[in-house]
């Protein structure tokens, strides 16, 4: 579909199937300040043309990403690490939120997003597999809290993504330690959902259960990430609240009888893609 200095991103239409793939493997897929950027609109873009079903994100190479560029640190290509006045810091407020809007974009798509993960999941690789719905990975990877190694918090969003993923004292001893989470703990804590022999057999399991989701309604798929979020975020009184409204507004009979006719003759379904977005 597109590719960019980062990744390539590929939409198989027939499907709704879309992959991301991080390939500057040369680099162990860090990020610099123009990757955020780039993936927020690729992402903002799948979801504003309403065709995407579900999004696999993946990598080239050895490892899945380690996070983010260590010269970045350095200054010179972030000014908004400058915090020598209060102006500054302020800016630096406004520019930090936008980083982590961009890992947002993942969240707030209307469409599942898939992590596959091999070898190195390092700092800021952790946040965003943290943003995504469902995480699998290879034998081989690892996840780790990278930033407490050179002295700072983590600050795209594990801490606040990994206690709702993994139990509060696993999440905390990750923060302060930042030890390495092989695979098989990964799956033990539930950080991921599936642990593959290698990064072939990740791909296919990747691929397989796309497919799963990409068969079923978008609209439902859509409304189901939403009550799911809004569980997450909120207590079940108000999340209970909420699904009254949203199953008002995305109640279809037509495309629940177009989804039974296709689950008893095992069939696939030519749902509607959902509507694109219109932000004028």
């Amino acid at each position: 579909m597109s590719d960019t200095p980062y990744f390539q991103l590929e939409h198989d239409s027939a499907t709704g199937i879309a992959r991301l793939t991080l390939n500057r493997p040369e680099r162990m897929n860090t990020m610099d300040p123009g990757f955020f950027p780039a993936l927020r609109d690729a992402v903002r873009t799948l979801d504003e043309e309403g065709r995407t079903r579900v999004l696999i994100l993946g990598s080239s190479g050895k490892h899945f990403s380690a996070g983010m560029a260590l010269d970045v640190f350095a200054g010179a290509t972030m000014p908004m690490l400058d915090l020598s006045t209060a102006r500054k810091r302020q800016a630096f407020q406004t520019g930090l939120r936008r980083l982590m809007a961009c890992f947002d974009a993942l969240d707030e798509a209307r469409f599942p997003v898939i992590c596959a993960v091999q070898g190195g999941c390092i700092g800021g690789a952790l946040d965003l597999a943290a943003a995504c719905d469902i995480r699998l990975c290879s034998a081989d990877a690892f996840f780790t809290v990278q930033e407490i190694h050179i002295g700072m918090v983590a600050d795209l969003g594990s801490l606040q993504r990994l206690p709702k993923i993994v139990p509060q004292g696993v999440a905390r001893q990750m923060a302060y330690t930042g030890e390495r989470v092989a695979a098989e703990r990964a799956l033990a804590i539930g950080l991921v959902n599936a642990v593959l022999p290698d990064a072939q057999a990740l791909s296919l399991h990747a691929n397989e259960l796309a497919a799963q989701i990409a068969a079923k309604s978008p609209l439902a798929i859509a409304g189901s990430k939403l009550a799911l979020n809004q569980a997450r975020d909120h207590g079940t009184a108000e999340a209970l609240a909420q699904m009254t409204l949203l199953q008002s507004a995305i109640f279809d009979i037509d495309e629940m009888s177009q989804a039974i006719d296709a689950w008893k003759s095992k069939q696939p379904a030519a749902f509607e893609p959902l509507a694109p977005l219109d932000h004028g």
